[in-house]
This record gives C-alpha cells, structure tokens and sequence, in this order.
C-alpha cells in the first residue's frame, strides 16, 4: 500500500525530476552526436592531408633512383664495359646522402654477380653474390613487372657481412628494392636496395594523433603494420580485431574508426585511425554528470520539502494505518483515539466500534469453535485411558518375564510404547517417533494375525528428523485394519511413503484393499471438509475429520488432507503440510 507522502513523492520524481533528467539525456545525445560529427568531418580532413603527405613522401623516395639513370658513365659500370671502383663507389656514397632518412644501400651487379654497401658514409668492399637473385622478394621482382617492392619494417641487416655496419645496431628499417635495367635494351643491370628510418613517415602518421588513447596505423596490401604508434605492431600482421575495426570504418561502435585507402606507389595501402569513445567524449560526459548531479541536488531539495509540507497531513494516516496493521498482527485491542475532531478522529472513532463488535463475536463464536475442538480431541483421546493402561502392562510384562514368556514380554514392550507416545497426544513429535509409534502397533497386529500383515514404509532420513502434530498418521493405520483386514482383505498391502516436493512435506498412506464408490466417496469428503458445527456429518468417520481439522488448526490452510481411490481400487490419504511452518523449526 502506498502512503499519501509516497505518492506525493513519485508525482515530484514525474512531473520535476524526471522531465529534468529527460532534457539532460536528450541534450547530451545531441551533443554526442554534434561532437562525433565534428570530430569525424576534423578527422576526416586530417587523413586526407596526411595520406596526401605520405604518397608524396613515398614517390619521392621511390623515384630517388632514378637520379642514376642520369650519369651515362655508371650505366657503362653496370653493363661492364668500364672497371671504375672508385666512381661506383662516390656515386653510391653520394646517393647515400642525398636523404638523411636512409641508413643503408646496396647495389647489386647482374653482370659480375656482385654486390657493394654503403652504411653511415663507408663503402663495404664488393662481395660475390651468386644466388642473390634467388631471395623470395629479390626474385618476384626479376620475375616480374615491379619495380620497386617495399619490405615491412624490420631489424636492419648486414648485406655485405662488412664490419662498417656494427652488432649494436638493432635499428628497425624500411626497405626499397629499385630493378635498373637498361634504358634501350630493357637488360636487366642490377638491383638497389635503401633502408630508410621510419621517422619521417611516422612523423606524418603521429600529426594524426591529438589524444594518447588514440591509435593509427599505416598497414600494406597483404595486412601487415608498416607503422602503429604501438610500436609492438609494427612489421606484424593485422590482428583480427583490428580488421574487424578497419571493416567497420566510419560506423556507428564504440569507437571512432576511419581509413583511407592510398594510391600510387602505396596502392591498396590504408592509413587508420581509431579515436576511443572515452576520448571523444569526455568533456560531454562531463557536463551530463554536473548536470546529473545538479538534479540529484534538486530532488533532494524537493524531497525535503515535500516531507515537510506532508508530515503534519500524513503522520496521523501512519498512526491510523499502523493501529490498523497491528490489527492485522492479532491485536484486537489496539488503542483509538477517538478525541478528534476531523476526519482522522470520524474513522478511528468508527473502527474503534468496529473492533469492539468484532471482539464480541470473537468471544463469542471463534473462542467458543476453540473450546469445542479441544473437548472433540479430549474425546478421542479418552477412548483408551494411557494411564491407567501402561500401569498396567508393566504388571503383565512382569508376570510374562516371571513366566519365562519373553515373546509375550515383547508384545506388552510394545504396547507400552504405545501407550506412552499416547500420552503425547497434541503435542509436537518428530516424524521418526510416530514412526516408531506405527510399527509397535504393526507388530500387535501381526501377532493378532499370525503375521499374516503386508505393509511398507518408505520416509527418508531427512522427513524422519521433521516435526508433526502427533497422532497424524497412526488413525490411518488403524483405519487400514479396520476396513481391510477386519473385513477379511487379508491379502491387501499397506504403505506409508513421505516425499518434499518444493515447499511441502506430502505424506500418503494407501492400500490395495477394499476401495469406496464414487458417491462414497463425495459424501466421505463432504463430512470432512465440513466446517465445524457447520451442517451435519456422519460420526462414522470422525479419525479422518479430526485429522483434516488439526491440520487446519495448526497451520491454516496451506495444509490440506485428500482422500482418493486408486483408479477405482484401493484407498488413498494424502496428507500436506507446509515447510515454512513449525514443520520447519
């Protein structure tokens, strides 16, 4: 039930508080959208410049051998009309300074089968080079149409084995490799090979980054890194997370993802850039949480003041609404003040008649139902005295033990231990005990029927140690021998099983005996669900009824007592009680 100041406080959380947090939501949605906007169009820009930048750095560096196609006395040197070491040397020397970004070069003469290097300004000494052509990326040049395959990054080496270039050196370089071939004849000369740092085209690639979080990449046409600000990707294949995001360029994802795919000498090359959602929107989140934290403020400001307003109106509806529950909770004198003048004190001075009518009719028939289920139990009970029994079978167990009868000893043991359970008529037992209470009566019984009795009894050690109101199942029991035996269905078989299905204990005795009709068996179950002195029933039947009502009486009715035949044969009591009662303690 919800209070007058509950709702009051929900009607300021949907026509304040909410609305408030509503246009905060909506204003960082379109901000989010306006700054992702912007930053896509300013990325956008951006790499477009920086790609613009890199294929111009790379045709550069691509066409910078060509500047050897121009000296004819070189080109006489790589077809071996002329021996001139030392001009080889100075134009290789000279070709080497031309760019401060190459560490290394090497030329390959076809004609000779020979190779020189130029590192730091020193010229190696030639060195034969017989199966140079046979190099995967050497030979897919001569093999084909390329002129000038770049290598991913990778650790520099040492072409020639010469000692100019030193074991310290673990520089990651960029290699070209130049096929010069004879300008008339289309002969193949030979094959230059430069290593250039990374540093200019990673200083291209770094203007692309305004934040640290960001990440961009220059990645070649088979998938590999040829620069990443995270220097642990560069010269190793794109990560399939990576592809994914390269995939998905310029959707809507967690991340701001943009490529751009290169031309000219970077032919299928992508340039990428991955900008963190966190990143972008940072200062946007922000503001929304000084704008969420400015209406918490707000609501708590107004949930104050709306206590205030309502406590004067709704502390007297708490006190008429707690006298109320403890009403509930079984207080039936629970104090009214009926001083009041306004319409607080009309109700409470009209529930305090309320309660004296319904107290006088509580005195008068509910106490009364009380008293006469107490006196129909006594009844049962004082069908046997357990007293005046068990003092009397310990003198017959003596005389048996003095007669040297000990099976007559144990049948008197027996009885007695019935009789002493009895006297824990409407007490709290274990189900073990009433248990044990059965198969002492089940042993008289088969000594009356020269063991000539069929029974079963199947509990679990778990229902064993539950709690019962005694006397449940043994009425069954005798009810069995009753009808059965008594009878003369001496082949029919008793059992006694016991199951915990979710939270209920169901306990069932049934036999295959001698079963009722179908209109027996709706008038039985009428005399038993008769409410006390309500109607009429047949006394006939009264072990089934007193159970049902003790059921009821202990704990209410969530317990229930079914009787069934079994497909038209036999008979069935099915007893259910639940676990959250005393079942349980």
């Amino acid at each position: 039930m919800k209070s007058i100041q509950s709702r009051l406080l929900i009607m300021l959380l949907m026509f304040i508080i909410l609305p408030y947090f509503l246009s905060v939501f909506l204003i960082y949605s379109y901000t989010k959208n306006s700054v992702e906007q912007h930053e896509l169009e300013n990325s956008r820009e951006q790499i477009q410049e920086s790609s613009e930048e890199l294929e111009q750095y790379f045709n550069e560096m691509i066409d910078l051998p060509y500047i050897l196609y121009r000296d004819p006395e070189l080109f006489r040197i790589f077809n071996n009309e002329i021996d001139d070491s030392a001009y080889l040397e100075k134009s290789l020397e000279n070709y080497f300074l031309m760019r401060k970004e190459i560490r290394q070069v090497r030329l390959y003469l076809d004609k000779g089968k020979e190779s020189l290097a130029v590192y730091n300004g020193m010229v190696s000494a030639r060195k034969s080079k017989p199966d140079f052509l046979e190099q995967n990326t050497i030979n897919e040049l001569y093999d084909t149409n390329v002129k000038y395959p770049l290598e991913p990054p990778h650790p520099i080496e040492n072409y020639n084995e010469a000692a100019i270039v030193p074991q310290s050196d673990n520089s990651t370089v960029m290699t070209f490799h130049h096929k010069i071939v004879d300008v008339l004849s289309n002969e193949f000369l030979g094959i230059l090979t430069t290593d250039i740092d990374l540093d200019v085209y990673a200083q291209i690639c770094q203007n692309l980054l305004q934040e640290d979080e960001e990440t961009v990449m220059l990645v070649n046409e088979n998938a590999n890194v040829i620069y990443a600000n995270d220097q642990e990707l560069i010269g190793k294949p794109v990560t399939s997370d990576i592809k994914q995001k390269m995939n998905t360029s310029g959707g809507k994802s967690e991340d701001i993802i943009l490529s751009k795919t290169l031309t000219g000498p970077l032919q299928n090359w992508k340039l990428v850039k991955i900008t963190p959602s966190e990143v972008l929107f940072q200062e946007v989140r922000k503001t929304a949480y000084t704008s969420i934290l400015v209406g918490i403020g707000v609501g708590l400001l107004g949930v104050l003041m709306i206590s205030m307003i309502t406590y004067k109106i709704t502390h007297p509806i708490k006190q008429l609404t707690q006298k109320v529950r403890s009403i509930e909770g079984g207080d039936t004198h629970a104090p009214f003040d009926d001083s009041r003048t306004d319409e607080i004190g009309y109700l409470e001075k009209h529930m305090k008649e309320m309660m004296d009518r319904i107290n006088r009719h509580i005195d008068r028939e509910y106490k009364l139902e009380i008293e006469n289920k107490e006196n129909q139990f006594r009844a049962l009970k004082s069908q046997v005295n357990p007293h005046f029994l068990f003092n009397s079978l310990q003198s017959i167990g003596a005389v048996a033990l003095r007669s040297k009868a000990p099976h007559v000893y144990q049948l008197v043991t027996s009885l007695s231990k019935m009789m002493r359970y009895s006297m824990k008529a409407n007490k709290w037992v274990l189900v073990h005990d009433e248990v044990n209470y059965i198969e002492a009566y089940l042993m008289l019984q088969k000594e009356r029927f020269r063991n000539n009795v069929n029974y079963s009894i199947k509990i679990s050690d778990t229902i064993l140690q539950m709690t019962i109101p005694s006397m449940i199942l043994q009425p069954l029991v005798e009810n069995f021998f009753k009808h059965s035996y008594e009878e003369g269905f001496h082949e029919a078989h008793l059992t006694i099983h016991g199951e915990i299905q979710g939270k209920v204990l169901q306990l069932a005795v049934e036999n295959d005996g001698p079963s009722l009709t179908d209109e027996e068996l709706h008038e039985l179950r009428s005399n038993i669900y008769t409410a006390p002195y309500e109607g009429t029933y047949s006394e006939k039947h009264i072990g089934l009824k007193n159970i049902h009502d003790r059921l009821i009486l202990n704990y209410g009715h969530d317990a229930s007592l079914e009787v069934d035949t079994i497909q038209g044969q036999g008979f069935l009591v099915k007893i259910s009680i639940p676990l959250q009662s005393k079942l349980a303690q």
